[in-house]
């Protein structure tokens, strides 16, 4: 087969419809739109519009709500530090805070914070500086040898110039 031989398969491109050129193609004068009104002119979308009827999202109560000040943390499972330390990424004689985590690409960016989950199985001997731990992660690290320090996660109200004292 020579470049200058390649074609697409029969079908695999449909010729675009032309509307609105003369009433003998089919598709001539209304273009297929039927007669006047909103939807046979351009740009214009009714969404959510039922005809006149009270649409769905009016008779369906309200629910929920999404607390804005809530804390997003990434999980990482033991499992996944044994990886690492295994891998060469991650250094178990030295402690290990949330940066390391994120230069040996275990989580990808720091959010909130990490929390430690116990899926997997540790076999190495780690200090690890984390925001957040669950029980059985700790009791996990701690079996292995190992010790979890928790750091409280900051605040709005933590801020270093709050810390200031006020003169007076």
């Amino acid at each position: 087969m020579q470049l200058n031989q390649l074609k697409d398969k029969a079908g695999a491109r449909v010729s675009a419809k032309r509307v609105g050129r003369g009433m003998g193609s089919g598709k001539g004068k209304t273009a297929g739109r039927g007669h006047k009104g909103a939807k046979s002119r351009s740009g214009t979308a009714i969404k959510g519009f039922e005809g006149g009827q009270m649409p769905i999202y009016r008779r369906l109560p309200k629910r929920g709500f999404n607390n804005i000040f809530r804390k997003r943390y990434n999980a990482v499972n033991l499992g996944r530090l044994q990886q690492a330390i295994d891998a060469g990424k991650l250094d178990a004689g030295k402690p290990i805070v949330e940066a390391d985590l994120v230069a040996a690409r275990v989580v990808r960016r720091l959010q909130d914070g990490v929390r430690l989950l116990a899926k997997g199985e540790l076999k190495a001997k780690l200090q690890i500086t984390v925001t957040g731990a669950s029980k059985a992660a700790v009791a996990a690290v701690e079996k292995a040898g190992g010790t979890v320090t928790l750091t409280a996660p900051a605040t709005a109200t933590e801020s270093p110039a709050a810390e200031a004292p006020a003169s007076e």
